[in-house]
Order: C-alpha cells, then structure tokens, then sequence
C-alpha cells in the first residue's frame, strides 16, 4: 500500500477566500442601503467608484508585477466598499478613488498582497484621507438631506455627528432609538447600529467571524465608558457605544484575518487593546472619532499577541511562560 505524504494541515474546507469576501460583501449589504436611504444615491455611486478603483488597481499592479491575477477573489471589492462606507456622502469621487488606490497599492500589494499585510488597508486608506484633506472628512450630511449626485455649487445640509457633542462633554440631544436605526449624521457606513448588527450577525452565523473580537472590543468600551462617563453612565456608555465606527469596526474592521491574532488568546487582548485606545483616543484626542488609529494600533502589536499568547501543539507538553 503507497501512502501519498504531504505536509500539514490536513484539513478539508469548503470555503475560499472568493467565498469569504462574497458573505463580507452580502454582510456590508444592509449598512451601504441604510446609507442610501438616510443620504441619498450618491453614496452607491461613490461605492461604486471605490470598488472599481480598487479592483483596477489590483488588476493594474498584478499585470505590471507579472503576478497572478486576483482580482476575481473579491478582496480588493470588499477592500474598496469597506472604505467607502467609512467616507461621509459628500466626499468628492476622486477621493475615494485614490484612497482605494492606496489601500490596494501601497497598504495591501506593496507588502506581498492579501495576507502579507500589516495593517488594515480601508482603515489605513481613511487615515491617510483624513490627515491630507481634514475639512471634507469631516463634512457629514444631514440625514434625510439626500446629497445630489454632482455636489458642484450646491448646498449641502451639514450636521455636527453626536460624538461632537460629547466632546464638550454633553450627552447629544439625538434620542438612543434614532441613533440605533441611524438617523443621524455620520458616514456613510457608520449611521445604522441596527444595519450593522444585521451584517455582523449574518458573519458570525456563517461561521466568517468569532465573536472573541467584537465582545471584547465593545465590552470593555462599554466598561470603560462606563465607570468614567461624566455624567449618566448608563446613558454616555449607550451612546459611546452606538455612535462613530465603533460597531463598524469591530464587526467588519478588526476582525479582519490578515491583520489580527490567530490565536484565541491574542483576539482577546486584541479586542480589549482597540477598546482601550478607542476610549482614550475619544476622550483626549483631536477628532471625536479615535476608532480608525485604534484598530491601526492594534495591527501592529498583532505578531506581538500572537508570540505572547501560542497556542497549545496537540500531544505536546504544556510550555512555560506566555499568556494561555
């Protein structure tokens, strides 16, 4: 009997990375709508800008590098919606285009392509934007205002996110129940809690994500929001938790398989780490929103996590020293 050798895992899944970045996309599906209906059809053309961009960038890259083409897997169209989502509906379309170059080019194929990379590449994209053009990411519509499609001369009804208001510190004077479904203003992919629960749950009940990196994300903001609230706790946790990116982030953003832990452990201290610096950054940083350098924080201790906390070999001995 001939016995055909090859190296490990042994182990047979059904899934691809095309199957994964399809359940992403049918995910995001729920939060890109409730953005279309509180700010208008520009916010599916400016999707659909950020996708191309992004897919032609990688397609683009991959034939003068002479790689294989990967642009049918889908990541770079999940790359591109995920940072359309976090831009505000009255961005200019080639600002979304360039950000998604950028993510595709610089964040993610400049460092081997998807898997090699270090960080985030639609968080680190809406970072680089943020820090070059500040005055039009922070420019956020206000709901219901429907953006037209071609902004040129017209005006926009503008409104302060209920972040702002907690800088002050205030507690916004948007009722929960608005700030839940999403009426307010804010990005594109950011107005919805109940859009983006939507989306995350059908993640997790496709097995795409665990919830060892949401829970920990949102429970210890909602501790920490919690016991240093300036005033109703229980309140100032609710609307720390429902407004900016946070639940964007944690569903959709730090869950990402490249640029988090593999480990059990480690997506635990992960997730308490972007908690940690999301409360911090809001409470001492510039911009009221600190959930985009948290989680970019977070990426680049990931290896670190990953060493401190290893996972046990099976029939190996229990090693001593790190985090179990």
């Amino acid at each position: 009997m001939r016995f055909a050798m090859s190296s490990s895992p042994h182990i047979r899944c059904g899934d691809n990375t095309r199957r994964i970045m399809l359940d992403v996309l049918i995910a995001l599906l729920p939060t890109l709508l409730a953005g279309t209906i509180f700010f208008g059809l520009r916010c599916l053309l400016l999707a659909a800008v950020s996708i191309a961009a992004a897919g032609l960038a990688e397609a683009l890259w991959n034939k003068l590098t002479r790689r294989y083409q990967t642009v049918e897997d889908l990541s770079a169209a999940v790359t591109g919606l995920l940072l359309a989502l976090t831009l505000p509906a009255t961005v200019p379309y080639w600002m979304a285009a360039v950000g998604a170059v950028f993510a595709v080019i610089v964040v993610k194929a400049a460092f081997g392509g998807l898997g090699q990379n270090i960080f985030n590449p639609a968080l680190a994209a809406r970072a680089l934007l943020l820090l070059l053009f500040p005055a039009s990411m922070t420019r956020f519509a206000a709901p219901g205002a429907s953006v037209p499609l071609d902004l040129g001369s017209a005006d926009v009804v503008t409104a302060a996110t209920p972040l702002h208001s907690m800088v002050m510190p205030a507690l916004p004077d948007v009722p929960l129940s608005e700030m839940f479904l999403g009426s307010i203003g804010g990005c594109i992919g950011e107005v919805s809690a109940l859009a983006l629960l939507i989306g995350g749950g059908y993640l997790v009940v496709r097995g795409v994500i665990k919830l060892r990196i949401p829970v920990s994300y949102l429970g210890t903001m909602a501790v920490l929001s919690f016991a240093f609230a300036p005033m109703e706790p229980l309140r100032w946790m609710l609307y720390s938790l429902l407004g900016g990116g946070v639940l964007l982030g944690a569903l959709f953003m730090a869950s990402d398989y490249a640029t988090s832990p593999a480990t059990p452990g480690g997506q635990v201290l992960y997730g308490i780490g972007c908690g940690v610096l999301t409360v911090l950054f809001r409470s001492v940083g510039l911009y009221p929103e600190g959930v985009t350098y948290a989680i970019l924080l977070m990426n680049a201790a990931s290896w670190l996590l990953e060493r401190f906390t290893p996972t046990r070999l099976f029939g190996a001995p229990q090693r001593k020293g790190g985090l179990r």
